[in-house]
């Protein structure tokens, strides 16, 4: 791995991703660094289960990439990064992020999430500005962006004609989400207090490569093809809007460069799925790509398997759990010009193909 940022490129602008070894931020690196080579990009990353180097082996030997393994809490670390390497933005995705997890363990999201935001903007701040609305000169044009979700507005009503928006009233509902509403309010108010130059971008539920296991749609593929149940939370009728991954990393490049300072995107991908039709989906997609009777784990003990939908099974819903996110995307559609390249029905296709080439070669 590349630890070494070479010296025929230290004129170029540093960037501080975090979290960048995580679901969305390793599809964001690659993406990035082949788009801008204007820039140098520092990962700043903790490791923790979500995180894995395996998902950046594609940018390992590039020379504008380095790695640093740190929490974004250690404000010392975070002060060594920005003076080491002259950080001219950030784009924060590091970020504690599974609902069921912050049910179990509140205090590890608050820390992360809240305690966390409040070390990174407030570094720098104190390195890019001399003090309240003024910046340094050299750093008039340094960015703070933060990556959040659209959870932090709560529950919609079944009703189609129902989306969040960049108005719509914070009501979280989980820990989880009202770790990510505190930080978003912190964010907010660095810009208001002091002048920051900000961006937050509120995303609807990413899917695609990289993403890790415990989540619903890896989960659904991975027990598919091990012919085991497959979880499906109450009564599988939990409404969510699903944006491919990169579609969602164009989105927040587009925010981060051309955004107005201070404002809030809401980036959906404007497809609405319950979750019983994503799993219903993805058993259909196997049944083609991975036929049942062909799976290396089929036997004559389940040959009463005749589509992996055979092995859908509704189990206890998640305390509190919110009924409907969608997200109208007006703002940054049409003030930005971004659009989603993918739709469900094409995206869910690739995520498939990608995941069961990983399950199949790990299982050889």
């Amino acid at each position: 791995m590349n630890n070494n940022l070479t010296s025929n490129i230290k004129n170029l602008k540093s960037i501080l991703i975090t979290g960048g070894a995580g679901f969305i931020g390793s599809n964001f690196i690659p993406y990035f660094l082949e788009k801008y080579p204007e820039y140098n990009v520092i990962n700043l990353d903790k490791l923790t289960y979500a995180g894995n180097l395996e998902n950046l082996k594609e940018v390992d030997e590039n020379q504008r990439y380095k790695f640093i393994k740190g929490d974004i809490c250690n404000r010392e670390l975070v002060e060594y990064i920005f003076n080491e390497f002259d950080i001219g933005g950030v784009i924060h995705f590091a970020a504690e992020s599974h609902v069921d997890n912050s049910i179990k363990n509140p205090d590890v999201f608050v820390k992360t999430n809240v305690n966390g935001t409040f070390t990174l903007i407030d570094v720098a701040y104190k390195y890019w500005m001399q003090g309240p609305f003024k910046y340094k000169e050299k750093y008039k044009d340094c960015r703070f962006h933060h990556i959040s979700t659209d959870e932090v507005y709560g529950t919609l009503s079944d009703d189609p004609n129902e989306l969040f928006t960049e108005e719509t009233p914070y009501r979280p509902n989980s820990p989880y989400s009202a770790s990510k509403a505190s930080s978003d309010m912190i964010v907010r108010s660095y810009h208001h207090t002091y002048g920051m130059n900000t961006i937050i971008t509120n995303c609807s539920n990413n899917y695609g490569p990289k993403q890790h296991d415990e989540k619903l749609i890896p989960t659904i593929i991975r027990n598919a093809i091990n012919l085991n149940p497959i979880p499906i939370y109450g009564d599988g009728k939990n409404i969510r809007d699903w944006l491919y991954v990169l579609d969602h990393c164009k989105g927040i490049d587009l925010a981060y460069h051309k955004g107005k300072s201070g404002e809030t995107y809401n980036i959906g991908g404007r497809n609405e799925r319950t979750n019983i039709y994503i799993a219903n989906k993805i058993c259909e997609i196997l049944d083609e790509l991975y036929p049942i009777e062909q799976n290396s784990k089929f036997s004559t003990l389940n040959s009463q398997l005749k589509s992996y939908k055979d092995l859908i099974t509704f189990v206890s819903d998640r305390p509190g759990h919110d009924r409907r996110y969608a997200i109208d995307a007006s703002k940054i559609e049409n003030e930005l010009g971004w659009r989603a390249d993918e739709n469900f029905e094409s995206g869910i296709v690739k995520t498939i193909k990608w995941y069961l080439r990983k399950y199949l070669d790990n299982a050889k």
